[in-house]
């Protein structure tokens, strides 16, 4: 689109679908971004093309003719660590955990907004390629954790924390992008094993993210994966 004229260092974003109206409709949208979107449309094609022209980010449709997504991601990964968004119009939570455990950084359902899966690119993008989108004035990490005073700070703002939200936010923050089950957290969260139930990780994401958020409105902190648990979403982070 003309209007929307890319800079040749824009990073170029790989679109992977087959429905020629939601392939365009990403299109104008990365282009609007500025973003340089680039359209494969077979699922055969994929494999080669990320060999030869490497992507930034990849928008990877689960559903395509030829190669399905979920075989082309784990294709890719063999060979490169591109940050791949799942998209997906199937929604049994066996296919988004396998979509991750193959090595995707995130996954978005269909139908979706286009501003949404925008936001996506740009955070993957953020949390997977720091260098790149961080000024030369950036000071460091925002978040720094010191796990022997058991203390944490946020823009070196300190966060007043009890025990159990210190230990989940340093075990979620440990590994920026990974989804934490609602288990998996559990077995971090107390040292004596009591037996508490799977909301009391929900209870404490909240009272966690309240606390962040007051010290920055606008960062997102903590996100819940539908049907999955919960990942640790700003960037970049500091153990001392």
């Amino acid at each position: 689109m003309s209007e929307f004229p890319i800079d040749e260092n824009a990073p170029q974003i790989l679109i992977v679908e087959d429905e020629p109206k939601l392939g365009q409709l990403l299109i104008d949208y990365l282009r609007a971004a500025s973003y340089a979107p680039v359209l494969v449309n077979h699922g055969d094609l994929v494999v080669s093309y990320v060999r030869q022209t490497p992507p930034d980010l990849i928008l990877l449709d689960l559903m395509l003719p030829g190669t399905d997504g979920l075989t082309i991601c784990k294709e890719i990964r063999r060979f490169s660590d591109v940050p791949i968004i799942m998209v997906t119009a199937k929604i049994e939570e066996i296919d988004r955990l396998l979509g991750l455990e193959i090595g995707a950084d995130d996954y978005i359902c269909k139908p979706y907004s286009p501003r949404e899966v925008v936001a996506r690119v740009k955070t993957i993008l953020r949390r997977c390629q720091p260098k790149a989108f961080h000024s030369d004035t950036d000071n460091g990490p925002s978040l720094k954790i010191d796990e022997s005073r058991f203390q944490a700070s946020w823009n070196n703002k300190a966060l007043d924390l009890t025990p159990a939200e210190f230990r989940l936010l340093k075990t979620l923050a440990h590994e920026p992008g990974k989804v934490f089950s609602r288990e998996q957290l559990l077995n971090h969260l107390y040292d004596d094993y009591r037996v508490v139930t799977d909301r009391t990780i929900d209870s404490h994401i909240k009272n966690l993210r309240r606390k962040l958020e007051a010290l920055d409105e606008e960062q997102p902190f903590i996100r819940a994966v539908y049907g999955v648990g919960y990942r640790w979403e700003a960037y970049p982070c500091q153990f001392l």
